[in-house]
């Protein structure tokens, strides 16, 4: 499959008069192919916005090579402009225009058919609101306003930064409607967003970064794989007994007050059958699987307090304080 998205070795940098010298994203690497609906996944000031900002040439990178729909970002990125739709961060919109207006101004000033509006309006449940002042709306119909300007040049890449931010339980339903539909309409998504649940139901493909680097990367469930640990929730009538029994089988077993965790086993037949033959009747056995917010937590915790990385003659790689929170008030590129 051919690339939408490529990153290899972006690096960027900030200077600020308070803090110093900030690393935001350091080496960083990512392919998103054709067809794909991928998760970008990282904490808070791990380097995803600017990853994207970069990426759409709101921000300049210090090094690395980047491109979008098969040409070079930034400096060819206007040739496939009107291919793309996205959604960085919270973005604004003018309190006293209606949704209505404000999309027909966007579509003019694109190139963009206003016949366009009204459908991108239902598209996003908001055809009945789009005569209201976007004053009025909350911040959930404000993001399904910016997913609604981000389609009106019905994309065939569009990239979503926290799209379900603010969004109640029925507006996450429709958010995940809205990305398959548009993914079985053949748009390749890049989906950035701190509900996993939603992302490894949604998304085919991951990439987490942490303080600026990838950590994983691949298909959702081959990375959950990864960290299958092959355990299985055990409960029988005798618990204490069949962790003794357990045990002597060389099963690795870990108790708990209402059940027993078994780990390392692939075929869960070798616990009812080690159970059965002494008697003990397995009540329920139930496989323990990673799910995508333990592999993240995993992935990612405790990395704020990892060394600095160091070069070749041993000393630090960055002078001043690194801090990635990059939602700050940016100072002047490095």
């Amino acid at each position: 499959m051919s690339a939408a998205i490529e990153i290899a070795g972006l690096r960027k940098t900030f200077h600020t008069l308070r803090r110093g010298r900030r690393v935001a994203v350091d080496g960083f690497d990512m392919l998103v192919e054709v067809g794909q609906v991928h998760g970008f996944l990282g904490p808070n000031g791990s380097g995803k916005t600017t990853t994207l900002r970069a990426l759409l040439g709101l921000v300049r990178p210090d090094a690395g090579r980047m491109s979008v729909l098969g040409v070079d970002s930034p400096e060819r990125l206007p040739q496939v402009a009107g291919r793309v739709g996205a959604i960085v961060e919270s973005p604004q919109f003018f309190a006293n225009f209606t949704a209505h207006r404000t999309l027909r101004l966007l579509a003019l000033a694109g190139g963009v058919p206003t016949s366009r509006v009204d459908e991108v309006l239902e598209r996003v449940g908001l055809r009945d609101r789009g005569d209201e002042r976007v004053r009025g709306y909350s911040l959930g119909m404000k993001q399904r306003l910016a997913v609604a300007s981000a389609l009106l040049k019905d994309p065939e890449l569009l990239i979503l930064d926290e799209p379900a931010n603010g969004l109640d339980p029925a507006g996450i339903r429709e958010m995940r409607d809205l990305t398959r539909s548009l993914a079985e309409a053949g748009v390749t998504v890049l989906l950035s967003s701190h509900i996993l649940a939603e992302i490894q139901v949604i998304c085919d493909h991951v990439t987490i970064i942490s303080r600026g680097r990838r950590v994983t990367h691949g298909r959702v469930d081959e990375v959950l794989a990864g960290f299958d640990q092959h355990q299985w929730q055990v409960r029988v009538a005798e618990p204490e007994r069949a962790e003794q029994v357990l045990g002597r089988a060389g099963l690795s077993v870990t108790a708990h007050p209402d059940h027993l965790v078994v780990t390392g086993v692939v075929d869960p037949e070798a616990i009812s059958r080690t159970l059965g033959e002494q008697g003990l009747w397995v009540r329920e056995l139930v496989p323990l699987r990673p799910d995508l917010e333990s592999v993240f937590l995993e992935l990612t915790a405790d990395r704020e307090q990892a060394a600095l990385p160091r070069q070749v003659d041993g000393t630090p790689a960055y002078d001043g304080v690194i801090d990635l929170d990059v939602r700050e008030t940016p100072g002047v590129d490095a």
